[in-house]
């Protein structure tokens, strides 16, 4: 994955709606018609980057199937960041799809 992707990837996916790391790894999957796989060593991390830029907050909860387990939810800087990131996304795939002879480059 590109540098800062997963990042842009979880606060895409906390724009639904508060989320534990396994739900968001999953929606991630299920929503990339299983192309991406996001594994724990790197989800973790970037929740407490998120975290700790104050994109995401976190607190505890109940999951699903009623064990405890740490929420996040998308804070207004994060979602300030999200519109920045995705900004810089299409601009980086544009220009990808330029170099690699697609018209108007990638859409």
């Amino acid at each position: 994955m590109l540098k800062g992707t997963l990042d842009m990837m979880i606060l895409r996916t906390l724009v639904g709606g508060d989320a534990h790391g396994h739900t968001i790894a999953k929606v991630i999957e299920h929503t990339s018609e299983n192309l991406l796989e996001v594994e724990q060593g790197s989800l973790y991390p970037a929740l407490h980057r998120l975290e700790d830029r104050k994109w995401v907050s976190s607190y505890w909860g109940a999951s699903e199937n009623n064990r405890k387990a740490k929420f996040y939810r998308l804070t207004a800087e994060g979602r300030k960041q999200l519109v920045r990131e995705t900004s810089r996304w299409r601009q980086m795939t544009r220009a990808i799809g330029l170099v690699m002879g697609e018209e108007g480059g990638a859409q």
